[in-house]
């Protein structure tokens, strides 16, 4: 590959051809080869959407993609029943790994719904420039993924019963060579049920090597009183300890809104506007969720659902990263430290290797409250 341009793709970038080799891989063509999609038959006959998905067994990782390299994954786009007889959390039960090179433990792993902006297991829609989910389910991811051996993309299944039908497609492009400047994605989920007073919660940490960091989701659950968002998101890099190099304002102003997303209504209550951008959105509110497919109760504390795509301003660091948010809130009696169900997913690229993650929690921990 001449230039780092070559696997760059963007509207300015349409005009120039390069030596790319697209290619797909799907339930209908497994293993990506040139002339291999839509073999398999139907009652309709031969080639007529014979194997357009594919059953994740209970327990099991099932990979979805093998591919040799070099190339980039260009686009996933991925669906399935956000529920099944055996339980209402398919999307925290679902859990999507990705591997590059040779490497043991994945750098992309997170529950299906949150890596695709889509916490509390819940179903909407989101709008934003890597990230789009489209009714009714519809997955999808542009995040530009190069390797140079190998990608390997599995779906891990620790839900109740067999998953019958899962669809995919993973669109990707093969190339010769994939520059030596080209850092590897990752993306991490944690959660941290009830947060310590006084204690900031940590979206990322352990991260060592050259990168920049590029987005952050937030799923969270209010249990508290008030307003929820004063606290700060902090970067600490290469070196900071006690204090970091960039510290925001508050959290609705790190997603980009301000003075609480407020929309005055009249001199009555407050409401929260909801918004989607490129870049910032906060795609969810729900402060009264009620699951009517059973008989017991589903009431459930406020959800709020926020992404930040460092795309415009990536975070860039050297040596290591670790990135944080306070847990504060205000009322009339002023600031306070509270206390909140917090899950994120992390977004960055950097070289490899990279920390292996903490064990993801049990599948039943990962449920919305």
């Amino acid at each position: 590959m001449n230039n780092t341009s070559s696997f760059i793709n963007s509207l300015s970038a349409l005009p120039l051809t390069s030596n790319g080799r697209s290619r797909s891989i799907s339930g209908e063509n497994h293993d990506g080869s040139k002339g291999g999609g839509g073999k398999e038959a139907s009652r309709l006959g031969p080639s007529r959407k014979g194997r357009p998905c594919v059953k994740l067994k209970a327990g099991e990782e099932t990979v979805l993609a093998q591919i040799d390299g070099p190339g980039v994954l260009q686009h996933i786009w991925m669906t399935v029943r956000d529920t099944t007889p055996h339980g209402f959390f398919v999307l925290r039960d679902l859990v999507i790994r990705i591997y590059w090179d040779d490497e043991e433990t994945p750098s992309v792993e997170s529950p299906l719904g949150d890596f695709f902006c889509s916490g509390f297991a819940a179903t909407y829609t989101v709008n934003s420039m890597p990230i789009v989910v489209n009714p009714t389910r519809g997955f999808n991811c542009y995040f530009p993924m190069p390797f140079r051996k190998k990608a390997r993309v599995a779906m891990l299944n620790e839900h109740p019963c067999d998953i019958e039908r899962f669809f995919f497609q993973i669109d990707y492009c093969l190339y010769d060579a994939i520059p030596d400047e080209a850092a590897y994605f990752h993306a991490q989920w944690r959660r941290q049920p009830i947060t310590v007073p006084g204690e900031d919660y940590v979206i990322l940490d352990q991260v060592k090597g050259k990168g920049h960091y590029i987005g952050t989701y937030m799923a969270l659950s209010a249990l508290e009183r008030y307003w929820y968002g004063e606290g700060e998101v902090k970067f600490y890099m290469d070196g900071d300890r006690e204090y970091p190099t960039i510290c925001g304002t508050g959290l609705e102003d790190y997603f980009g809104g301000a003075w609480g997303f407020i929309t005055a209504n009249g001199g009555e209550k407050a409401v929260e506007t909801t918004f989607q951008t490129p870049f910032l959105g906060y795609p969810f509110y729900s402060n009264a969720e009620i699951n009517y497919s059973h008989r017991f109760l589903g009431d459930c504390p406020p959800m709020r659902s926020f992404y930040r795509w460092h795309i415009m301003d990536p975070i860039r660091f050297e040596t290591d990263l670790k990135v944080t948010v306070q847990q504060i809130g205000v009322c009339n009696l002023g600031l306070f430290e509270r206390q909140d169900d917090v899950a994120t997913v992390a977004y960055w690229y950097q070289s490899e290797p990279h920390t292996p993650f903490s064990p993801l929690i049990p599948a039943q921990k990962r449920w919305p409250r």
